[in-house]
């Protein structure tokens, strides 16, 4: 149940329009529902501030499909990454989801759903190469469901760094840049190098053999000389930008 959710529920308990029975009958399942398979957490927005995120890698997709119903039933949003194509359009039929393709993530906003007014400002997502797309989007799509207002640069590399800057504005009006780069994974460092705001840097598994899957970049973010930037695991594009709203979040 999401804080808007449960404020309503309380109001109408206080406004009479709502009996004491019904509303236990509703806050029963507030902490977990248990579907034998998964216990989805009802308290996670109420802690955390958006509700759980379904990781749909390796899962079943009847059990996706049951999990997503149990959260819509809580009017919870519901939000799904690394979706197979199987998953998103098996969601999509049946659950009426919106789907992202290239970022493997699906969607559904609840009635409550509204973007963030207590933030600092725009979280920038730059990706060096086409390739990074799908990571690059699901940075993306997380950042925006979680209700941040968000910008994307994509192909912004190192090879030509030009493209980059010619953006030069909007980066320095950044509260938080996530930056996405396979290969060498030099991209975060120039950015990190260039702007004051907190950089995100996000390693991809794009490259060829010696990238070594991704810990190459990895490793390049990590020992990177330029301050302010903070890195997150091969190809976290959703660790990435839920860092980003909490940095760019202002109380709560």
């Amino acid at each position: 149940m999401e804080k808007a959710a449960l404020s309503q529920l309380l109001e109408d308990v206080k406004s009479g329009t709502l009996g004491i029975t019904d509303a236990l009958t509703k806050l029963r399942g507030l902490p977990f529902t248990d579907l034998g398979f998964a216990k989805v957490d009802h308290h996670r927005s109420l802690r955390k501030g958006f509700p759980e995120v379904i990781f749909c890698q390796n899962k079943e997709p009847e059990h996706i499909v049951a999990i997503v119903r149990e959260q819509q039933k809580h009017k919870e949003t519901v939000f799904g990454t690394r979706a197979s194509i199987e998953v998103q359009a098996l969601t999509k039929r049946l659950l009426r989801v919106q789907v992202n393709k290239i970022a493997r993530c699906f969607w559904w906003k609840s009635p409550h759903w509204k973007p963030k007014t207590n933030v600092k400002g725009t979280i920038v997502i730059a990706s060096a190469g086409t390739a990074d797309a799908a990571v690059a989007e699901e940075a993306r799509c997380t950042v925006e469901i979680l209700g941040h207002p968000c910008a994307a640069l994509h192909d912004v590399g190192v090879a030509g760094i030009h493209r980059l800057f010619a953006h030069r504005e909007l980066l320095d009006k950044a509260s938080v840049i996530i930056a996405v780069a396979g290969m060498e994974g030099a991209l975060p460092s120039v950015i990190a190098g260039a702007v004051s705001c907190p950089v995100i840097g996000v390693p991809t598994s794009v490259g060829y053999g010696s990238h070594l899957g991704g810990l190459v970049p990895l490793f390049a973010m990590l020992n990177s000389c330029a301050s302010g930037l903070t890195v997150v695991n091969v190809d976290n594009g959703f660790g990435a930008a839920c860092a980003a709203a909490a940095m760019n979040t202002v109380g709560e």
